[in-house]
């Protein structure tokens, strides 16, 4: 499944102008990274992947709209994903964002080299 170009759009625009924000095509998706550091991505299984604290994970998981992000096989902490279904109203969709957002400029940047093919967003 490709990802979905209007979620990618929507999250463009809540990050229009934000500082170190570039888009990088990963997870079958398009994710938008703050220094180097994934923030949010329109998943290329539909709904979102939002960054948060490891520590934090269990605090928004609900195992039916937002669950732990899984990669080879493996639940990931500090890596959801939340079903469209919980961002219904915009105001869920900007705090999903903003999560994620607030997490990657939590964390040291990333060197220029270790950025692999980041474009700027905008």
């Amino acid at each position: 499944m490709a990802f979905d170009h209007d979620l990618a759009e929507r999250i463009r625009e809540l990050l229009a102008g934000a500082p170190g924000v570039t888009e990088q095509r990963m997870f079958g998706g398009l994710a938008f990274l703050i220094n180097g550091n994934m923030a949010v991505a329109a998943s290329g299984q539909g709904g979102l992947l939002v960054r948060v604290a490891p520590e934090d994970t269990d605090t928004y998981v609900d195992d039916e709209r937002v669950r732990r992000m899984v990669m080879g096989g493996r639940e990931m902490r500090g890596w959801l994903h939340v079903d469209i279904t919980a961002t219904g109203a915009a105001s869920e969709f900007d705090q999903w964002v903003a999560r994620g957002a607030a997490y990657a400029r939590s964390l040291p940047a990333k060197s220029p080299g270790r950025r692999r093919r980041a474009r700027s967003a905008g």
